[in-house]
């Protein structure tokens, strides 16, 4: 496998499934631009970024359809993305992508006016992912290693549901996404 062919692949899915919905106003493509958009306008590090850009990767590589929440059914997109990506990326990329639902539930537990400030298909959703955490939940989720990550990607991840936002190109992330990218094994 070429340097690139990783980077390529994953500019493709982007370019090939991110006109996809999943109940907001903005595709795929557009809400994962405006996510590390915001992220990098915030002076993220480079990490953050880059997890913000790929936080929904697995929205757009199960085929269940655009309106799954509305059916009731939770694809657990966090899990898929973050498995296929963690073949290529190390954790401080992977687990914020990972545990973006769950800073979701964690934020609606520590601010509950949280909850008012989310889409309703983040409402909807919400509910099919477990709703606020409990006591203990949340103290569990506040010792993992990448848990402060993951709420800076769940708080874009937020705002970046503009339609009609001017956001650089997917092709922009080439770098980035190569900077990150685990080395191969030597042989």
């Amino acid at each position: 496998m070429s340097d690139t062919q990783p980077v390529d692949q994953i500019l493709t899915v982007f370019r090939e499934k991110g006109h996809r919905h999943y109940g907001e106003n903005v595709s795929e493509l557009e809400h994962a631009l405006q996510t590390a958009e915001f992220a990098h306008q915030f002076g993220e590090p480079d990490a953050v970024v880059l997890s913000c850009l790929l936080h929904d990767y697995g929205h757009m590589l199960h085929d269940l359809g655009e309106d799954i929440a509305q059916q009731g059914v939770d694809a657990q997109h966090e899990e898929l993305g973050a498995r296929l990506l963690t073949e290529l990326f190390p954790p401080e990329i992977v687990e914020p992508v990972r545990l973006h639902v769950a800073a979701k539930r964690y934020l609606c537990w520590k601010e509950p006016a949280y909850i008012e400030g989310l889409s309703t298909s983040s409402q909807q959703s919400l509910e099919l992912q477990g709703g606020p955490m409990s006591d203990s939940e949340a103290a569990q989720f506040e010792a993992l290693p990448h848990f402060k990550a993951a709420v800076q990607v769940r708080k874009y991840d937020d705002m970046g549901k503009v339609p009609g936002m001017k956001t650089a190109s997917v092709e922009s992330y080439r770098d980035l996404i190569q900077r990150f990218l685990k080395s191969p094994p030597t042989r």
